[in-house]
């Protein structure tokens, strides 16, 4: 940096999270000129992490560091020393002197979902809850390409009031049309349900969070990866996706017809998922019956448990099949979609 002398032995070190947007001025030679992309730890670095935390408690017989490791992909240092202090937590509250695999799944929901809430009492907003997590889970796991089910539960955790989780794909980084499509089809499961099974007018506003992570899914495919018939064309600056005003600005850029047609696309995307959620609810009805018999008596299900009842009734596409260890020994953080 000017102003300090070559042999002074002055490093000057800066961080930021938007390297986008900073003044290129700033980045010439001489000035701030290397760039170090410190991203969050990979499952090696996960592993050492957790050897460092775990080192004052004790684990069941069963319990692997390195599993967990494989499970928490995208935690950062401090959320793996936060599971294992709420896992060795939770262990002692329910009178354990070891901390065992289910104290370990639970602190993942927990930091991932919210704290757990109180169960809801039988009656009908519970049956449509568990008609509208059930719905998410046969819409995912029928549509090829989408993530396997680790589990469906009743009980509330934050603002949701039941979640179904799935496992993601071993490289979340590179993920294909087939399986960004698949998620918009999922994450409309549970409205498509409400609709089929309750009618269009007892719809609930329960599906609110869905329809805003399927919306901003669907516009991503067609401004951002070019997936849609406007083309292969990135139609939003990379300097505008976090930015609200350059968002705004990038719109305003466009023109009139390629804004309409970017809309008509992102509706169009929708629209075919919508079908097709309400495809699967209608043709696998007896189906999601007898699940929702068995959540709603159980209140939590494995995704074993779900796959084995709904292949009864239905063939699970080819990529969709797991083994039945999976959902025990996930290899990735589950990700949510509730209601």
């Amino acid at each position: 940096m000017d102003g300090f002398e070559g042999n002074t032995g002055v490093i000057v070190v800066a961080a930021t999270n938007r390297a986008d947007i900073l003044d290129s001025a700033l980045l010439r030679p001489g000035r701030f000129d290397r760039q170090v992309s410190v991203d969050v730890p990979d499952v090696k670095g996960r592993t050492d992490i957790l050897k460092v935390h775990s080192g004052n408690k004790k684990f069941e017989n069963g319990v692997s560091l390195e599993v967990i490791a494989m499970r928490t992909p995208g935690f950062s240092g401090a959320d793996l020393a936060n599971l294992l202090n709420e896992a060795a937590i939770l262990a002692g509250r329910r009178g354990k002197t070891a901390i065992s695999s289910k104290e370990i799944d639970d602190s993942i929901d927990r930091i991932v979902a919210g704290m757990e809430g109180t169960v809801m009492t039988d009656g009908k907003s519970k049956s449509l809850v568990a008609y509208h997590e059930v719905g998410h889970a046969v819409c995912g796991t029928l549509t090829p390409g989408h993530d396997a089910v680790q589990k469906v539960t009743l009980i509330p955790r934050g603002q949701a009031r039941g979640l179904t989780w799935f496992i993601p794909s071993d490289d979340p980084t590179l993920i294909s049309k087939q399986q960004l499509f698949a998620r918009i089809v999922g994450g409309l499961g549970g409205r498509a349900a409400e609709e089929v099974i309750f009618g269009e007018a007892e719809v609930t506003t329960g599906a609110v969070g869905d329809l805003q992570q399927i919306t901003g899914l669907a516009k991503q495919m067609v401004t951002t990866y070019g997936m849609s018939e406007i083309g292969p064309w990135s139609l939003m600056d990379s300097s505008a996706q976090s930015d609200v005003i350059m968002r705004m600005m990038a719109r305003n850029s466009m023109s009139e017809k390629l804004a309409n047609d970017i809309d008509s696309a992102v509706k169009a995307l929708s629209d075919k998922a919508y079908e097709i959620a309400l495809g699967h609810i209608r043709n696998n009805r007896e189906a999601m019956d007898k699940i929702v018999e068995v959540l709603l008596e159980k209140e939590t299900m494995s995704g074993d448990e779900f796959r084995a009842i709904l292949s009864e009734f239905s063939e699970i596409p080819p990529e969709n099949r797991v083994a039945s260890s999976s959902s025990s020994s996930s290899t990735s953080t589950p990700t949510p979609a509730s209601v």
